[in-house]
């Protein structure tokens, strides 16, 4: 069992330097995102819960600078002035984001720039590329794009590490050969009814580079089944609708729920360093570190990878 208190609760971030716990708390939700996640958080619940994370047995806060037009980080940065500055355990991760379609390396140094003054944090220790895919390949990684410009504000000290961050992964795959990450987060393609990001996570195993591991429950569908039809942002397939019927069924005769296993086969997989869960409220936390603690079978996560739906009904198999 990985919970806190546990040998393994802390660990290190790949060759970074970084610790990690195996669970972080994924800030989008705190800065209000209702398109997303069906609801409004108000700007003080945000700052009580970035407040509440920071006092929790969990010591790292993914944001971004483009969550919510940085009003993510706006809070998280509230947080920490009111606490009086960052405990020294504690890692908040932040990535640079196009602003439109600009994602030259002139934007790249603004929205770091953007991001240290929000976050009030001088030196930002982890810093990702944040969803290249969206954008021309060839201009991000050319001279003075946005990939050499991240790599060039790690030489000067402004931050402390590079990761990347996306989604199709063929196309992370490109990114990643180019050298330099030092940690790829993935979301949505490493869970119990995908597997997308096989041949990625392999890439980055071979390269050295840390594996954080986010959306692990799909959108939702893992989370809450028959909340939704959706996985990953699209309409999920009849098979993988099925498949997560029938891993509700596996987890109900183990004497659990699907969410607690899509969050501990994540948490108890040797590749990932840390896991990334999106909250809007305290309360959700709790129930978080509650599930961690859950003992759990080896023969209920043999069980659900034999119901895992084949390659065909992943989201890089089908069509954008």
């Amino acid at each position: 069992m990985t919970a806190p208190g546990s040998d393994d609760w802390v660990r290190p971030l790949g060759s970074t330097g970084l610790s990690v716990t195996a669970v972080t708390v994924g800030g989008a939700p705190l800065g209000s995102m209702p398109e997303n996640f069906g609801h409004e958080v108000a700007y003080d619940d945000g700052v009580a819960l970035a407040a509440y994370v920071l006092d929790s047995p969990v010591r790292v806060l993914d944001t971004s600078n483009g969550y919510s037009g940085g009003e993510s980080e706006r809070r998280i940065g509230a947080a920490v002035a009111a606490r009086g500055g960052l405990p020294a355990d504690f890692l908040v991760a932040t990535k640079v984001d196009a602003k439109g379609r600009d994602y030259s390396g002139a934007r790249v140094r603004a929205s770091v720039a953007e991001s240290q003054e929000r976050l009030g944090v001088d030196q930002l220790p982890l810093v990702y590329l944040h969803d290249p895919e969206f954008h021309d390949f060839d201009e991000l990684a050319g001279p003075g794009g946005a990939v050499e410009t991240l790599m060039a504000l790690r030489d000067e000290g402004v931050i402390g590490h590079v990761g990347l961050a996306g989604g199709t992964s063929q196309e992370m795959q490109r990114y990643l050969a180019l050298g330099g990450f030092e940690v790829l987060l993935v979301h949505n393609r490493w869970t119990l009814v995908d597997r997308s990001a096989t041949e990625l996570v392999a890439q980055a195993e071979d390269l050295g580079v840390a594996l954080v591991n986010a959306a692990v429950y799909g959108g939702g569908l893992l989370a809450k089944p028959g909340s939704t039809t959706k996985y990953g942002y699209r309409e999920a397939s009849p098979v993988t609708l099925a498949a997560v019927e029938a891993m509700r069924g596996v987890c109900a005769e183990h004497g659990t729920d699907l969410a607690t296993a899509a969050l501990q086969a994540s948490v108890r997989d040797p590749r990932v360093s840390t896991t990334v869960v999106g909250l809007s409220r305290p309360a959700r936390l709790d129930a978080l570190i509650e599930a961690l603690r859950v003992e759990l079978d080896d023969s209920l996560f043999d069980a659900l990878e034999a119901l895992r739906p084949p390659r065909e009904h992943w989201l890089d198999s089908q069509p954008s």
